[in-house]
């Protein structure tokens, strides 16, 4: 378990650094929380598989609280908070059950994810125009900018 809370401390890292709801004390709680089950129905019940299963649909109501709408209805932010903390509990299980380089190769991948593909998501963006659009959309001026247009 102590390699779950580990593991999930750095992708927790990551969401804190970057100022999101859900940071290091939730990753780490969801990963404890998914080991410390994974470990109980490993040995408590033969077939941990439905144990398991359930464990991945707890994670996702937890995931779906942290993705919310924005100033705007059409802007949703928080996916990416609820996909890590859905990585986190994946992290766990493969701890708690015993499949330390699997959780240690989750993790590094998860990192990557978030940090390195972050970067080029916003290169990408900027470069095709979206950056400054959503900037916009942010902070309600498209709309602002659309009603000004339709005024004679």
């Amino acid at each position: 378990m102590f390699v779950a809370l580990l593991l999930s401390g750095i992708i927790g890292f990551e969401r804190e650094r970057a100022h999101k709801s859900a940071g290091m004390r939730t990753h780490a709680l969801v990963a404890l929380g998914s080991a410390l089950f994974a470990v109980i129905a490993a040995e408590a019940f033969p077939g941990q598989g439905i144990l398991i299963a359930d464990i991945i649909v707890g994670i996702g109501f937890i995931g779906g609280a942290a993705i919310t709408r924005g100033a705007t209805k059409h802007l949703i932010t928080g996916a990416t908070t609820a996909s890590s903390l859905w990585l986190a509990a994946g992290i766990g299980i493969a701890a708690g059950l015993g499949y330390n380089f699997i959780a240690v190769a989750a993790t590094m991948i998860g990192y990557i994810v978030l940090t390195v593909f972050w970067h080029i998501e916003k290169k990408i963006a900027w470069r095709m125009g979206y950056g400054h659009l959503k900037m916009m959309d942010q902070l309600g001026l498209i709309h602002e900018h659309n009603a000004k247009r339709k005024k004679p």
